[in-house]
């Protein structure tokens, strides 16, 4: 299969109600038309709103593969989930690149996307966090994740410049030393035993 950027996503910090407290959160970003500009500290016209875990030089850019989106799909609809889209559209899960191809399982940390405009390096697995459970309606959503390991990743700019959805993309293999979903894994298996 080819690798396509499929979607981009931005969006601004907003306050949110979760389980009685406002909280500040930058998910459900909104697609972008047209070429987006790719600076060392993200997308233009996005942000984050917790630094201490989103953004930095080397969280830079969310990217999240597009086949995962059929089982959050059947995860809500099992959960009851309704009032929110139900069709569920690309950046739902707070990415800013919507991938077709590349899942964790095929990228390791080190990894370059190589697109006509930019360099991304792959950096890290996502974490989830509890405002996972709030953008995707149900309070399983965090679990669900840790237990598919369909995290998505992180990446950093190596080389700025512009992305345009739709456009394909090379993946330059890197030292190959841990995958994305080994990560993953390790960092759930830490978070679990407490540490």
């Amino acid at each position: 299969m080819s690798l396509r950027l499929l979607s981009i996503q931005t969006g601004q910090a907003r306050r949110v109600q979760v389980g009685g407290r406002k909280l500040m959160t930058a998910m459900g970003k909104h697609g972008v038309a047209g070429a987006v500009a790719v600076m060392p500290l993200g997308l233009a016209g996005d942000e984050q709103a917790d630094l201490s875990v989103h953004g930095g030089l080397e969280k830079a850019v969310y990217a999240y593969p597009f086949e995962h989106y059929a089982f959050w799909r059947d995860a809500r609809a099992r959960a009851g989930v309704s009032g929110i889209d139900d069709s569920l559209p690309n950046g739902s899960l707070g990415e800013n690149l919507t991938l077709e191809g590349l899942l964790e399982t095929d990228v390791w940390a080190g990894d370059v996307l190589r697109f006509a405009g930019c360099d991304l390096q792959v950096r890290i697995p996502r974490e989830p966090c509890f405002k996972l459970n709030t953008a995707l309606g149900f309070a399983g959503a965090v679990r669900h994740m840790a237990q598919s390991g369909f995290c998505g990743f992180y990446l950093s700019v190596l080389r700025p410049g512009s992305l345009t959805a739709g456009e394909p993309f090379e993946l330059l293999p890197g030292r190959r030393s841990v995958s994305m979903a080994q990560l993953f894994q390790a960092k759930v298996f830490k978070h679990l035993r407490g540490e």
